[in-house]
């Protein structure tokens, strides 16, 4: 790529970043989601969900960071109504999936696909796509460690999906605790909520093109960021030379964010915190601000007591914002499309997608990921 078409684009992420901030809709814990809910209709769904799960955890463990992961994504912006898993909308907006939050990173589509695969052979049109995510979620929390937990269902689909929902509205590498807490309130969670499902980054991992500016290049007065374990650091930069504007973010490695227990959904990732051993400015942040490190402290010494609130956490984003009328939304027949109406035929328009360029979508995560608010 010559010098002045990466000129171009990083004055449109420029823009992009500096832009209004789009209007947060609050979310609602809504209420009236059952546990059993398929008991009658569909009673091997729970269990066809977790058998997939499980099966695929066993040939490889990061899946259950990533359904983990699914399940947040999804939730969190416009509530759990598996919208991330639309490859395209009726309107033909450019859908979630597609944003530099998600694209390539999300880890762990195919175990939803083949979950409600099977589950459609089994009960054709009853088990939604939304219950399937939020049980594998669950179930993944489980394989990596966490005690099993309930998980009402009743949620049903919704019919769009739009990557502009995202900027603006979601939690970034690069926040710290005052944007972080304003995020996690505009969606109904509360700062507890924010440092305890922080800790589902006690598994799986990082590019490294999302910390990167914290091990080169931090500051005019500083290379490295000196909240972070010297050791630490210099570890980091014998595993990651510094970037180079054509490096292609999708071969970017990935290193754990715990160190010491990394498949292993505990309280250690806590320990690391408090150590400066935190991957990600969003985690470092949570031992550095005085109104979040208390909660650091105590869910360091008591593992039990962390994997009891993520648990409750869970359930709590499980709730955000779901469809449960049946005059609204619908049972997705596959999850990655909206059901066609009888006898209607739609045919999206496709608007203009970003270039997928490598470069750019790393552009992106630089400049939304790492401005710090």
């Amino acid at each position: 790529m010559s010098r002045l078409s990466m000129a171009m684009l990083l004055l449109v992420s420029l823009v992009l970043a500096t832009g209004p901030r789009l209007a947060v809709v609050e979310a609602v814990v809504v209420e009236g989601l059952t546990v059993g809910f398929y008991n009658k209709t569909c009673p091997e769904a729970e269990q066809v969900v977790r058998d997939v799960v499980m099966n695929d955890y066993g040939m490889d463990h990061t899946i259950a960071p990533g359904l983990i992961r699914i399940f947040f994504h999804d939730c969190f912006i416009t509530g759990c109504d598996s919208s991330i898993l639309l490859d395209e909308s009726p309107s033909g907006e450019v859908p979630e999936k597609e944003s530099s939050a998600n694209g390539f990173t999300l880890h762990g589509l195919q175990t939803i696909d083949v979950a409600k695969a099977s589950i459609e052979a089994m009960c054709p049109r009853t088990v939604s796509c939304s219950d399937i995510l939020s049980f594998a979620a669950r179930d993944a929390a489980v394989a990596a460690g966490l005690p099993s937990y309930e998980v009402p269902a009743g949620r049903r689909d919704g019919t769009h999906s739009r990557m502009a929902d995202l900027p603006g509205n979601f939690p970034v590498p690069g926040h710290t605790v005052p944007r972080l807490t304003e995020l996690f309130a505009s969606r109904g969670l509360s700062q507890e909520d924010l440092v305890t499902l922080s800790g589902a980054h006690s598994i799986g991992g990082a590019h490294c093109f999302m910390f990167s500016n914290r091990i080169y290049g931090f500051s005019k007065t500083a290379d490295i960021d000196p909240s972070l374990d010297p050791a630490f650091a210099q570890r980091l930069r014998k595993m990651f030379p510094r970037p180079k504007p054509d490096d292609n973010p999708q071969q970017a490695p990935k290193v754990n964010f715990d160190e010491r227990t990394g498949e292993k959904l505990d309280n250690a990732y806590y320990q690391e915190l408090l150590a400066r051993r935190g991957l990600l400015t969003s985690d470092n942040t949570l031992a550095l601000d005085p109104q979040t490190r208390p909660l650091v402290e105590q869910y360091a010494k008591d593992d039990a007591l962390f994997q009891q609130r993520f648990g409750e956490a869970m359930q709590k984003v499980s709730k955000l914002d779901v469809i449960i009328k049946k005059n609204k939304g619908q049972i997705r027949r596959d999850c990655r499309m909206v059901n066609k109406a009888k006898g209607v035929r739609w045919m999206p328009i496709h608007f203009l997608k970003p270039p997928k360029h490598p470069m750019l979508q790393m552009i992106n995560w630089f400049i939304r990921g790492f401005q710090q608010n």
